[in-house]
């Protein structure tokens, strides 16, 4: 999920993948959970040769294994492939709130991961989701994968921009 930076920061949501029909509709692949949530924002920021721009959303549902959606402005299947590949945002301040141990991956990507010595293991790049847990990915000296989970974790600090974490900086 990559993220913008400045007062109105764009959180990826979604990819439109293909077009669905010939009314202007297009599929999206969802980066959310559970995935028909990204309907639930509106308007998507979407962007177009390195440009963004705000589009309503006025119709949309699970469709198979995806989401099919009609934007406004969007009218015919020509206009709605012209769309394909474009990546869809919504600004930060859309989302909802989160409890105080739970974080949104957007705001953990950048964050500074040392461990319990102090010892700089690394930045934030991305987070990526297996059966067990999220693992971290951190971008250093070398490039390390370390379990988003307690007792691993040991505390998030945003405001400080660091993660403290129970980690050998051999590991």
């Amino acid at each position: 999920m990559s993220v913008s930076s400045g007062p109105a920061r764009r959180i990826a949501v979604g990819r439109i993948v293909g077009v669905y029909g010939v009314r202007g509709w297009v599929r999206v692949h969802s980066h959310t959970r559970p995935r028909e949530a990204i309907l639930d924002y509106s308007p998507w920021l979407i962007e177009r040769d390195g440009r963004w721009e705000a589009r309503e959303v006025e119709e949309g549902r699970i469709h198979g294994k995806g989401i099919v959606a009609r934007l406004a402005g969007c009218i015919d299947r020509e206009q709605a492939a012209g769309l394909i590949g474009a990546e869809v945002a919504v600004e930060r301040a859309r989302l909802p709130q989160t409890a105080a141990s739970e974080y949104y991956w957007a705001d953990l990507e950048g964050l500074r991961v040392v461990n319990l010595e102090g010892h700089e293991l690394g930045t934030v790049s991305h987070l990526f989701e297996t059966g067990a847990n999220d693992v971290m990915v951190l971008r250093g000296e070398r490039e390390r994968l370390i379990p988003f989970a307690k007792p691993v974790v040991q505390r998030v600090a945003l405001d400080e921009g660091v993660i403290v974490v129970d980690w050998d900086v051999e590991d």
